[in-house]
């Protein structure tokens, strides 16, 4: 389990996916002309299908907002769980990755299994199942 995962209940009355259609890592190391770190977008495809995030969500009580705006409620939040990147994800970040599901049976496993069965689900996708499919901007613009 990964400190992302550790925050929060893994029951499946806590578990949700997130949807998405590419994922952004930055370099591990700065580029040398710029000093920057390089964003780079991830999706499965040019036409980047939909797939999902294994997420867990809480409600939380506390103060969220800013300094002059601080706002004292019950928020709900999400994050996703990460793992050990696979041979793509690593060139460009070695840290990590998001835990992706791509089909209907690991979703129906994330949400609805026991924590020991779903926590199978933690694991890199193969090599070559990702490509870069934008690089330099950390906002995805699909348009030109």
């Amino acid at each position: 389990m990964t400190l992302t995962a550790a925050r929060y209940s893994l029951g499946s009355a806590n578990r949700c996916v997130v949807p998405a259609t590419s994922f952004c890592e930055p370099s591990t190391l700065p580029d040398p002309e710029t000093g920057k770190k390089v964003w780079h977008w991830f999706a499965f495809s040019e036409e980047r299908p939909l797939f999902f995030f294994a997420g867990v969500w809480c409600a939380w009580r506390g103060v969220r907002g800013t300094q002059k705006n601080p706002i004292y409620a019950v928020h709900e939040l999400y994050g996703f769980l990460t793992t050990e990147p696979n041979a793509d994800v690593k060139a460009v970040h070695e840290k990590a990755m998001p835990v992706i599901l791509t089909a209907a049976e690991e979703i129906d496993v994330w949400m609805n299994a026991p924590v020991a069965e779903a926590l199978l689900l933690q694991r890199p996708l193969p090599d070559d199942a990702v490509r870069i499919a934008r690089s330099g901007i950390q906002k995805d613009r699909l348009d030109p």
